[in-house]
This record gives structure tokens, C-alpha cells and sequence, in this order.
């Protein structure tokens, strides 16, 4: 319990997001992980925020790929864009619309990076999944 893999390949089109939330939460649950409410939640929240990211800015299909293992959920969303997300802060005004994604990531992940994949990227986070300060690595 507590460990898989899975990966799923989404157009670019916004009821893709909505998906891929779905597909996180199925896994999670699948793997023995639903019954933490907060881990499912931040998780959802979190792969919406990258995948609207890829939607938005690189257009491109996109892929999800979840994985848990060893106290730690790791969810990466690779698509074809070039630009790597930024962190704005959120001091940005109210009337600007959007820009606050990746403070979210920043603010609930445990860890979070990106790399180049060929022309693409990967953009990736992890959390810990047992709930507990002295069991993950």
C-alpha cells in the first residue's frame, strides 16, 4: 500500500485539467492514499495549477505522470513549452489574473523543480504521504 506508478497523455484543451485532477485522485486512492483527505486535495490542487500551466503556455499536449513510493508522492506534468514557470509572489495586484500557480506549488509542496526535456520541460513536485515528521526521507 502506498506505491505505484502511472502516467496518462492529455490534449491541450482545458477539460484536460479537469482529467488529470481526476486521474491523481484515482491513483491515490487505487494506491491506499485517499484516506488522507490533505495529501488528495494538495495533489489535485497542485497538478491543476501545472497542468493549466501547460495548457496556457505551451499549448501542447501534456503529460501527467504520478508516482508514491517511500513516504513520498512525486507528480510531474512534461509538456512542449521552452519557459520554465516562474514564482510570482502574491503581492501581485488582485486585478492581475493569474500568475499565482506556482507560489501555490512553492507554498504546499515539499520540493518542486523543473528540467528540459529535448524541446520541452518537465515540472514536477513531491509531498510526503504518511503524515508524519519522522518517516519520510
Amino acid at each position: 500500500m502506498g506505491a505505484g506508478h502511472a502516467s496518462a497523455a492529455y490534449e491541450p484543451r482545458p477539460a484536460s485539467v479537469r482529467q488529470a485532477r481526476r486521474e491523481v485522485r484515482r491513483r491515490l486512492e487505487e494506491w491506499g492514499l485517499g484516506v488522507r483527505g490533505d495529501l488528495v486535495e494538495t495533489a489535485e490542487l497542485l497538478v491543476s495549477e501545472l497542468a493549466t500551466n501547460a495548457l496556457l503556455h505551451s499549448a501542447t499536449p501534456f503529460r501527467l505522470t504520478v508516482s508514491a513510493a517511500h513516504g513520498v508522492l512525486r507528480c510531474e506534468v512534461t509538456d512542449g513549452g521552452p519557459l520554465a514557470p516562474r514564482v510570482m509572489g502574491a503581492e501581485r495586484p488582485p486585478t492581475v489574473e493569474g500568475g499565482r500557480g506556482m507560489f501555490l506549488v512553492e507554498a504546499l509542496a515539499r520540493r518542486w523543480g523543473c528540467h528540459r526535456e529535448g524541446p520541452g520541460k518537465t515540472v514536477w513536485f513531491e509531498l510526503g504521504t504518511c503524515g508524519c515528521d519522522g518517516c519520510e526521507p
